[in-house]
């Protein structure tokens, strides 16, 4: 092991500067400016931002208090369903309810369909992780490495597709709307596809490459609390199937907050329905499949349209009217303080 020595310089040699260069940057000779705060930028900036911030604020309260909404608790107006789900045993029994309305006024324009749920956490550490990506992208990975479990595998080593607790509590309430137009029951069409977000549709789900998509998933099994395995989820429209299914990918996006909504379905603009929804009794029919009682949850439908803000949730506006309002307050006080200030200095002044 080598000593590490410091060169001593020697008698009469010129010691090494520590002084930085002489330029503009390192000797702080670079140009700057600084502003000079007087009492009228001051109050300016206070009260130009307070009315910037009412404008903005009250556009915003506007906007989502124009959204058409309908929201219905099926919770307990599915009462016999909910308690035969409250036993797990019954999963594999199917359970139907239908839950009446009335629209007095048509929603006309673009209308989106949600599922709402209250008291159910998402943002658990545990919960969050308990996912596999890399299954989710269409890789053969070997799962139990992953966050999984115990979601991952069964007790005869079949791995789970898809793996997860977040996966596995994905909701599978199946509901559909009917418009009811004299004698006549009419199905209102719903789009399935398209709900999802491009970049979690196109960059982050993938099924795994395969002819068949049968033959893909062959060697694994379906998450436990699931009554159909992934490549069944949509009978109806075969590439609607897989990692790649709208309602699971929309799942798999967790919320933050307890109560949230995640969209289920878009209105089909055609025929009777190329405006909107017109006004009239409706009926949803509901396959009641995901328990809430256990955890003391309730479950929503949701029929909402959107503006230019988003939809009907005033929370951005209040926001940006309590900031306007609180800056045009302390442009007030400021205003307050200066001219008494002033007025006494005026005084002493004259004394």
């Amino acid at each position: 092991m080598k000593n590490k020595t410091s060169v001593v310089p020697r008698e009469g040699e010129a010691q090494p500067s520590r002084c930085p260069d002489n330029s503009a940057f390192k000797q702080q000779r670079l140009p700057a400016w600084k502003p000079q705060l007087t009492i009228g930028s001051v109050l300016s900036s206070f009260f130009l931002t307070g009315a910037f911030c009412l404008t903005v604020g009250v556009c915003l309260v506007l906007s989502a208090n124009s959204v058409r909404e309908v929201q219905i608790d099926y919770s307990d107006k599915c009462s016999n369903c909910s308690k035969l789900r409250e036993n797990s045993s019954n999963w594999n029994k199917e359970c139907h309810c239908s839950i009446n309305f009335t629209l007095k006024e048509d929603i006309l324009g673009d209308v989106f369909m949600y599922y709402g749920l209250q008291n159910f956490y998402q943002n658990h550490r545990r919960y969050v992780k308990s996912r596999s990506d890399a299954q989710l992208l269409g890789r053969n990975v070997n799962i139990q490495r992953s966050y999984c479990a115990p979601f991952s595998t069964y007790r005869n080593g079949t791995p789970m597709a898809p793996c997860g607790a977040i996966a596995n509590s994905m909701f599978n309430d199946t509901i559909d709307l009917f418009y009811n137009y004299n004698s006549s029951v009419i199905q209102v069409p719903l789009l399935k596809t398209g709900n999802s977000w491009w970049t979690d549709k196109n960059v982050k789900f993938r099924n795994p490459e395969s002819s068949n998509l049968s033959a893909a998933f062959a060697g694994t099994a379906r998450p436990p609390y699931w009554q159909k395995p992934a490549y069944l989820l949509d009978e109806e429209d075969e590439r609607n199937n897989g990692y790649v299914n709208d309602d699971f990918i929309v799942w798999m996006r967790v919320s933050a907050f307890a109560t949230f909504r995640n969209l289920y379905r878009r209105l089909r603009r055609v025929r009777r329905f190329a405006e909107g929804l017109p006004a009239g009794n409706y009926t949803f029919r509901i396959s009641y499949n995901f328990p809430v009682t256990k955890f003391k949850g309730r479950k929503h439908v949701i029929l909402s349209t959107v503006v230019w803000s988003g939809g009907s949730n005033p929370f951005l506006g209040i926001a940006y009217l309590v900031s306007g309002t609180a800056a045009t307050l302390a442009g007030f006080v400021i205003t307050a303080i200066h001219l008494k200030l002033r007025k006494k200095k005026t005084y002493f002044q004259k004394q």
